[in-house]
Parts: C-alpha cells; structure tokens; sequence
C-alpha cells in the first residue's frame, strides 16, 4: 500500500486540532455534572451487537467530543485502511506483508483472494487437518512410540504462539477435556521446562513445537530439551515421529529436528504471531476443546470481523473503545489502560491483552519513517476482579493517575455456586460507580465522620470506565473478545498512522542475547566490547557460574 508523503500531519490534522481545545474544555468536567445532565445518559451511550453488550457511558466524553473524535478517524481514513486489511492489501508494509488474519476465521466457501490464490479454501483445509489429528488425540487412538495412547499434550512456543494459546486453554477450561493434561512451556528459564513436565510420562507425551521459522531461540532451547528428556526414556530416535508435531512452515528445519512432516500444520506470512491464537497456533486448543468448539470461536471471531467491516463508526464496538482509549491517551494524559475481567476462567486475558496492545502500537515512527511528536501505545495491564480490588484498587480510586479501564462481566457462571456470582458481579457494578462517581467530602461528614478524616474517606471519582457485558464464557464470545480488542489496536495504529503488525522491537535484544550466550561459557576468557556495565556483568556471571558448578 502507497502513501502519500505530503499528507497532513495527524498533529496538524483539523479533527486534532478541535479535540485538543475541546479537550481544554471540558477536562474539568465531572461525570456527576454528565449525568446530571442527561439521566439517560447510562440508556444511550451503549452498543449492543449479539451476545455483547457495551456501556461507554461512564467515559469522559460529551456528544461533541464522540463527533470529533469519528472526524478525526475519517480524516485519518480508517474505512479505507479497514477495507485495505480485509482485502489483503500489504498494509504490514515495513515487511510488505498483508495483514489477513481475518481470512483465519472467514466460513468455508468465502473467498479471500491474495496473489491469485483464495487464503481461504487454504486455511480450511489446514483446519480439517487439525480437526483430525485433534480427534485422534481426543479419542486415544493417536499412540506413542511404545504404543500407549498420548493423554499429556504440551504447547512449545513464546510470544503469540503461547500467549494466544494458553490464554484460550484457560479461557475455555470448562469446555476441555478433562482426561487431557495440557501444558505450555514458554520461558527458556529451564525451570519452566521441568516444572511442567515433572510429573508426566514421556511414553503418554506429545509436544507441539510452534515456530513459524522453526528456528526461534527459546523455542527450539525448550524443544531440544524435550527431546532429550523423550529419549532419556524411549531411547529410540524414530520415537521423535510419534512425540512431536510442529506448528511451521520451515520443512526443512521440521524435518532436520526428526518429526515427520506429515505432522506439520502450516500457517502463513500474513499470519502474525499476535494474532495467530485461532490459526495452527491454536492446535493445543483444539485438542483441549475439540474441533466444533474451535469453529464456534472462529464464528466469533467472524462475527466482530463483519461488524468492524461493516457498520457506521457512531455504533461501531471497535472503533468506539479505540476512539475513548485514544481520548484518553493523546488529549488527557493517561498513560496506561487497566482491563479487569470478572471471570477467573479469563485470568490469562490481560497477558495476553498486554502482547496485542503494547507488541503491535508501541512504535516511536509512522508507516513513512518519520518520528512521531504524539504518544502511542499506553501501557495495558491487569488482573481478574475481585481480586485486583483487593490489590491494586486503592490506586484506581484515590490515586493521582488517571488510568481508564475496561471491566468485562457476564450474566451466568459457568459454576453457579450459590449466590457467588451475584456478588462478583454486585463487585464489577459497584466498581465502576465508584470510579465515576466517587464520594465527596461533605457526603463522608454527613455520614458522621470527624473533619479530620474526611480527606482520607473521600473519593474525587471522575475515574472512566467501559464495561462489557455478555451472557457467558462460551468459545463464540471468547472469539468476539478477543477480536474486539484486535480490531480497536488497529484502529489505534490508523489513526497514529503506524504500523500495527510488525515489532522490530524484539529484534535487537534477541540479536545481542545470541552474541552474549557465547560469551557466557567457554573456558577461555573472551574478548568483550560491550559497555562497562554489561562487560562486567558477563564477567562476573563467569566468575560466580563456574565457582557455582
């Protein structure tokens, strides 16, 4: 995709220019004056699409400031940019790659073309593999080298091919099969490695090795451990086959490392790491859940997809909360967002939510190479209600930063115990009208407390938040989630006019941990040209290392 260079800079942008004086307007506006003013307010700043329901309302936003915010992502030509994605256009153009994700998802029969090939009739028949290599598992007719049936799968990848995958594991637990241990193994730190695979037996283990290269650092670290800790008890070199299957599109390295091509599951270029939980990524999550629960996430998926695509900006879910979290970012000085979802069973969603947000729009230059005189990305963060009120809430209420949050309840436990659910929710409601609405001085003396405390009980408020709302956690409402929050870091990345699906970020650490891990051993001191910090550093770790061992 081409760019104009003589484009208006986003800075310089009319809409921009408006939300920064209005901004300058209403900033002291209170949420009790919003409300005051408007006692339908809760009723009409709402979204609902099926199976998710959005309240915005206790955002710091008038009318005038929605209007100029949809100005501004008209100006910045984000109908255009999302027709650019869905198209296959390469919008990823630091790498010249499309971003298709969205054809992961789209039904069988749609047509998708991308270099004269349809991506989708591709992705479906990578997924009708997946669905029986997932049943043979599920019904233990897939053996190990000795042939006992494999009943302990664990997940090999980092980044988007573990995050993505044990976030949906989690997510989706109540819909797993239980006679099924999994497990995922991410950190080149060896005690994760054998922490997970202390109490299993490698004759009834399988390792599914995600690396799009085949070729990342601690995935294949962790990879040729497990390998070794496999032929520790099988012996065999031809029990590799029977014990490992990849997620790659690197054969060659598949096929060096001894598994059997045959039980290679593909992916593709457009497909990144970040957004690649419901692609071949995805596998150990089709084996926990089973193939038909997959297809109902992917429907989800499909279903944001088509209203991201298709409706006007005003009711669009997406665009709203990328709109509010770019309010907040670029004209009121926040600088972080919270996500607290009321659900134990999504413990994993804000890791997962951090990699998405802070991975794809935490870049310092446009799509042009220019540096950038905005802010982008904020920092995301959280933890599951109620127990981040217990932590981390006291912050949120009478701190001095102003941090947005998104809260994310639904109406039915999928583990209805008593009135527990009641309260959890009674929690998330009761959270928000705090946040917003606080309590004032006079109100806590009213209440009879002495003067002299009065500060320390009172709460300013006028903290903003969303909340979503959907019936329960279902594989299809995982799937709506999580391309919701897709879908709004792409809106982001649009408006800030970077690009969201690369992360060159990743690259010079991991290029400098290659050159040091050789300087970390060997008998022979080696030759540093590091800084003096880092020199010394390495030079001590040698010293204490080996007196260690």
């Amino acid at each position: 995709m081409t760019h104009d260079s003589n484009f208006l800079p986003l800075t310089q942008r009319p809409a921009w220019k408006a939300l920064h004086t209005h901004s300058e307007q209403v900033k002291d506006t209170h949420l009790r004056e919003l409300f005051a003013a408007d006692p339908k307010r809760g009723e009409r700043l709402v979204i609902e699409i099926p199976d998710l329901y959005l309240d915005y309302s206790k955002n710091r936003i008038t009318d005038e400031t929605l209007r100029l915010l949809i100005r501004l992502a008209n100006e910045c030509q984000l109908r255009e940019r999302i027709e650019s994605m869905f198209n296959g256009e390469a919008i990823n153009s630091t790498e010249g790659r499309a971003a298709l994700h969205t054809a992961l998802r789209a039904p069988e029969g749609a047509r998708i073309m991308l270099d004269g090939v349809n991506v989708v009739a591709e992705v479906h028949a990578v997924l009708d593999r997946m669905s029986v290599f997932a049943e043979q598992l599920r019904n233990r007719q897939w053996l190990g080298h000795t042939g006992k049936p494999i009943v302990n799968i664990v997940n090999i990848g980092i980044g988007g091919s573990d995050l993505g995958p044990v976030m949906a594991y989690e997510a989706l637990k109540s819909y797993s099969q239980r006679n099924l241990t999994l497990r995922f193994v991410s950190n080149v730190d060896g005690t994760d490695f054998v922490e997970a695979t202390r109490d299993l037996d490698p004759e009834q283990t399988l390792f599914i090795v995600c690396s799009k290269t085949f070729t990342t650092l601690e995935t294949l670290t962790n990879a040729r451990a497990a390998r070794n800790w496999c032929l520790q008890k099988l012996g065999d070199e031809q029990a590799i086959s029977r014990h490992f299957v990849a997620v790659s599109t690197n054969a060659e390295e598949v096929k060096k490392f001894g598994i059997d091509t045959d039980n290679m599951f593909g992916f593709w270029d457009w497909d990144g790491g970040r957004y690649s939980m419901d692609s071949a990524i995805g596998l150990s999550t089709m084996i926990a859940v089973g193939p038909n629960h997959f297809r109902a996430m992917l429907e989800g998926f499909h279903a944001m997809d088509e209203h991201f695509r298709h409706t006007p900006f005003e009711r669009n879910m997406p665009v709203i909360m990328a709109l509010l979290k770019l309010w907040y970012n670029n004209f009121l000085d926040a600088q972080s967002v919270a996500v607290f979802p009321y659900c134990q069973y999504l413990k994993r969603f804000p890791a997962y939510l951090q990699q998405l947000t802070m991975e794809s729009n935490g870049k310092h230059v446009t799509l042009e190479g220019a540096n950038v005189d905005y802010q982008t990305a904020p920092i995301y963060w959280g933890e599951p209600g109620t127990n981040g009120q217990h932590s981390f809430f006291q912050l949120l209420h009478q701190g001095t930063r102003l941090i947005p949050c998104d809260f994310i309840g639904f109406y039915k436990s999928l583990n209805p115990l008593g009135d527990q659910h009641d309260l959890l929710m009674a929690n998330c409601f009761a959270q928000t009208e705090a946040l917003a609405f606080g309590k004032t001085e006079a109100e806590v003396k009213a209440e009879g407390t002495p003067d002299w405390l009065a500060p320390h009980r009172s709460f300013e408020g006028n903290r903003p938040s969303n909340t979503l709302l959907l019936d329960r956690l279902t594989p299809r409402t995982l799937g709506l989630l999580v391309a919701l929050f897709e879908h709004s870091v792409f809106t982001q990345g649009v408006i800030w006019n970077i690009d969201s699906f690369d992360q060159w970020g990743v690259e010079l650490g991991k290029a400098l941990a290659k050159k040091t891990a050789g300087e970390l051993k060997g008998a022979d001191e080696p030759q540093l040209d590091h800084d003096s910090s880092t020199n010394t550093l390495i030079r001590r770790y040698r010293r204490f290392n080996r007196g260690q061992s």
